[in-house]
């Protein structure tokens, strides 16, 4: 099985989708991966971004000590993947970057087992040095290749969240309709898929990930990251057609009784929407 294979995208992404100029910030890290330029940036204020390349899209952006901070819209929207999920209480996540959304979910819900996955020991190991990732009983990294440990799953999870998919690039066995239907056997009964996709205005492969994902699972929603080009598609095993001012209210109360930092209600209300029929000329992706 291909380790980390990507397929390249479009060049040419806006502003609008998290660039911001690295001449204005202090680096306080750059080094050579096996798998990235990692780069920590430092701004007026104490806010740190982690960057795969000098002038590339922001992967993570922290404020130290406040796991409510979310700086990237794309954050948020994927926390909205929350409202289609009743009571998680097993959450894996592909891709840690400095660790923003397991942060958060094990802020707001210390009962929850979170395990957070990465191919690359050293965005591990800056998401502990200078983003105040902090591993617990409940809590744990795992440097590994996303798909085998979806594939050697011996304990199902509520939540799988894939946040692997950058703007430059795509790990081709992580989007694959094989690579899916792994993701759709680790998932308990109620549980649901989660992934973080850039738009079809920098992925050419946009349409044909939405097939695949239409592919392989019963029911396929799309939550808009509004101000970026992020787009969440919510995957369920299953039939289950929400009406979206439903679910619209059970988000907002979600994010009430959590005491979140921001309204996942909005999130649903104004970006969230079924997808569409599936394209007859997209391809469905598939391992070669």
């Amino acid at each position: 099985m291909k380790r980390w294979t990507t397929i390249p995208l479009a060049a040419g992404i806006s502003l609008a989708i998290g660039f911001r100029a690295c001449a204005e910030q202090k680096v306080l890290y750059e080094k050579p991966s096996s798998f990235n330029m990692i780069r920590v940036t430092e701004e007026e204020g104490g806010l740190r971004t982690l960057w795969f390349k000098k002038d590339g899209a922001r992967q993570s952006v922290v404020k130290l000590g406040d796991p409510d901070f979310l700086e990237l819209p794309y954050a948020r929207a994927m926390l909205a993947a929350l409202a289609f999920c009743e009571k998680p209480g097993r959450v894996l996540i592909i891709g840690l970057g400095g660790g923003t959304i397991p942060g958060f979910l094990r802020k707001h819900y210390p009962s929850m087992e979170i395990d957070a996955v990465d191919i690359d020991p050293d965005v591990v190991d800056v998401a502990h040095r200078f983003f105040g990732f902090c591993e617990d009983s409940a809590l744990r990294a795992h440097v590994a290749d996303g798909r085998r440990f979806i594939e050697e799953c011996q304990k199902p999870y509520d939540m799988i969240l894939l946040d692997a998919y950058g703007p430059d690039s795509i790990p081709e066995h992580l989007a694959t309709l094989e690579f899916l239907q792994a993701v759709r056997r680790a998932l308990a009964p109620g549980g649901i898929a989660a992934g973080n996709l850039w738009s079809r205005s920098s992925n050419q492969l946009y349409e044909s990930m939405v097939r695949t994902y239409q592919e392989a699972f019963e029911e396929v929603y799309i939550v808009e990251a509004i101000g970026s080009g992020n787009r969440i598609l919510v995957a369920l095993p299953r039939k289950a057609e929400f009406r979206l001012d439903d679910l619209a209210r059970r988000a907002s109360q979600i994010s009430k009784e959590g005491q979140f930092g921001f309204d996942m209600g909005e999130v649903i209300a104004n970006s969230c929407h079924h997808a569409p029929e599936k394209a007859p000329d997209a391809t469905v992706l598939k391992d070669k």
